[in-house]
C-alpha cells in the first residue's frame, strides 16, 4: 500500500527531529553523510535483538532458524528495492567494503595486468578512487580520470576518447555527493560495453532520492549503503549480475563461505555466500529491511517533487547571497537536494561553526573529494544536503543563517 506524502507525518516518525540546539530547533542538513532513523528502523533492530537474536546459518535450534529467517528475507527486501533478485545481492558493511571487495576480487582473478586501464571520474570519493589506485598499483595498470566541466557535468567527448580497447573497469558516481549532479548512467554505459569493460557504480546518494532498478541501468555491480538511506550503521550492499558474480573470487575467506574444507585446500558457495564470510550483520540487516519497507511505502513520485522543490529553493537562495560561490551551479542536469559551496573569505569550517549555532547542521571539509576539490581550486566547502524530511522553512533557516556569514566575520562591504 502506497502512503500519501505529508512532510509533517514524515517528520514526526524521526524522534531525533525534535531536538534543540542552544535553544533553537535542529535543522538538519547532512543526510548525505548519514541519515537520521525513523522509528520502523529503531524498532525493527531493537525488537530482533529482544526476540530472535542467534547466529545465522549455522545452527538448529529455534532462535537460529528464526533468526536465518528474518536475516534472509531481509535480503529479499533490499535487493527488491533496488530492483533484483535476492541472489544477487551480497551484504557488506558499507560501500566502502563493497568497492574494495570488487576491486580485490579482481586483482585475484587476475582480470588486470600491465597496460589495461581503469577509467574513474574527477568526482569520485575516495572510495570509489583509492580501491582503484592501488588495484593499479598492484597490476600496472593505468588508472585515467574522465574530468568535469566548470559545471560539475561530466566531459563526454573526452570520455569518449578515454574508454576503448584498453578499458577494462568504468567506475563512476550515480551522483556526486559534492556536486549533487545526476551523472549520465545510459552514456557511460554504452561507451564501457563498446570497449568491452566491466561497469561499477557507486550508488551511495542516488538510492536515497532516486527510484533505483540497477539492472535496468546496465551497469554490472554498484554499492549503496544503508546508514545513508535511513538505514543502520555497519551495513550496505554490492549488487551484481548473476554472471558477473560468479566470474569472482571471494576477497575474504573465512567461516560460512565454504562448502567443504580440508587442512589443504577449501572449496566455495556460490554468490552471495561466497562473498560473506565470518559473523554477519544480522540486526543490521534487519533494520536496513525496514527501513526501506518504510522508505518504499511513501508515495515516491511526491517525494521526490518535494526533494526538487527543496533543491531549487537551496540553490536559488544561495545564488542570491553576495559572497557564494557553487560547485556544480548547472540547470542543465537532474539533481538531488544536495549543495556544496564556498564562502568568499571565510573558511568552511567557520562557517560550519556559525550555522551550528543557529541550530543549522551542514558538512564542512572536502567529503571524502579532495581531488574534485583541487580541480576547483579549494581545499574544503560547505555542503547542505536535505532529505524527505526538511522543510521549505528549514531551507529559509538555512539560508538566513548563511546570509550572516561574512557580516558576522567581517568580509566583504
Amino acid at each position: 500500500m502506497t502512503l500519501p506524502f505529508d512532510v509533517a507525518a514524515v517528520r514526526a516518525e524521526f524522534p531525533i527531529l525534535g531536538t534543540e540546539v542552544d535553544g533553537r530547533p535542529l535543522v538538519y542538513l547532512d543526510s548525505a553523510a548519514t541519515s537520521q532513523k525513523p522509528r520502523a528502523v529503531l524498532d525493527a533492530e531493537r525488537d530482533f535483538l529482544e526476540t530472535a537474536n542467534a547466529a545465522v546459518h549455522r545452527g538448529a535450534h529455534f532462535l537460529a532458524a528464526e533468526a536465518t529467517e528474518l536475516f534472509e528475507d531481509a535480503r529479499a527486501t533490499v535487493a527488491g528495492f533496488v530492483g533484483a533478485a535476492p541472489e544477487q545481492l551480497v551484504w557488506t558493511s558499507g560501500a566502502t567494503a563493497g568497492l574494495n571487495l570488487v576491486a580485490g576480487s579482481l586483482g585475484y582473478a587476475g582480470r588486470l595486468r600491465e597496460g589495461d586501464e581503469i577509467v574513474v571520474t574527477e568526482a569520485e570519493h575516495h572510495a570509489n578512487l583509492i580501491p582503484w589506485q592501488q588495484l593499479a598499483a598492484r597490476t600496472g595498470a593505468r588508472l585515467r580520470h574522465i574530468p568535469v566541466h566548470d559545471d560539475g557535468t561530466l566531459d563526454l567527448a573526452i570520455a569518449t576518447d578515454l574508454i576503448g580497447a584498453r578499458t577494462k573497469v568504468v567506475a563512476f558516481p550515480h551522483v556526486s555527493n559534492v556536486l549533487g549532479i545526476v551523472n549520465p548512467v545510459a552514456e557511460l554505459v554504452a561507451l564501457a560495453q563498446s570497449a568491452g569493460a566491466l561497469t561499477v557504480l557507486d550508488a551511495c546518494q542516488s538510492a536515497p532520492h532516486l527510484v533505483l532498478d540497477l539492472p535496468k541501468t546496465g551497469v554490472d555491480l554498484a554499492v549503496f549503503s544503508g546508514h545513508k538511506i535511513f538505514g543502520p550503521y555497519a551495513i550496505g550492499a554490492l549488487w551484481g549480475r548473476d554472471e558477473v558474480l560468479d566470474a569472482l573470487p571471494p576477497f575474504t575467506t573465512g567461516g560460512s563461505m565454504i562448502t567443504t574444507v580440508t587442512l589443504d585446500k577449501a572449496e566455495f558457495l556460490p554468490p552471495p555466500q561466497r562473498f560473506e564470510p565470518g559473523t554477519q550483520p544480522v540486526s543490521q540487516a534487519v533494520a536496513l529491511a525496514a527501513a526501506v519497507r518504510w522508505f518504499g511505502a511513501l508515495d515516491r513520485d511526491a517525494a521526490h517533487a518535494h526533494e526538487v522543490a527543496l533543491e531549487r529553493r537551496m540553490r536559488e537562495g544561495l545564488r542570491s547571497i553576495d559572497g557564494i560561490r557553487l560547485l556544480g551551479d548547472t540547470d542543465a542536469a537532474e539533481r538531488v537536494a544536495l549543495q556544496a559551496f564556498d564562502v568568499e573569505g571565510v573558511h568552511a569550517h567557520d562557517v560550519g561553526q556559525f550555522l551550528d549555532s543557529r541550530g543549522v547542521a551542514v558538512r564542512v571539509g572536502h567529503h571524502c573529494a579532495q581531488p574534485l576539490h583541487r580541480r576547483f581550486g579549494l581545499t574544503a566547502s560547505v555542503r547542505a544536503s536535505a532529505a524527505i524530511h526538511t522543510t521549505e522553512d528549514e531551507i529559509d533557516t538555512f539560508l538566513d543563517a548563511v546570509s550572516g556569514v561574512r557580516a558576522f566575520f567581517g568580509v566583504g562591504a
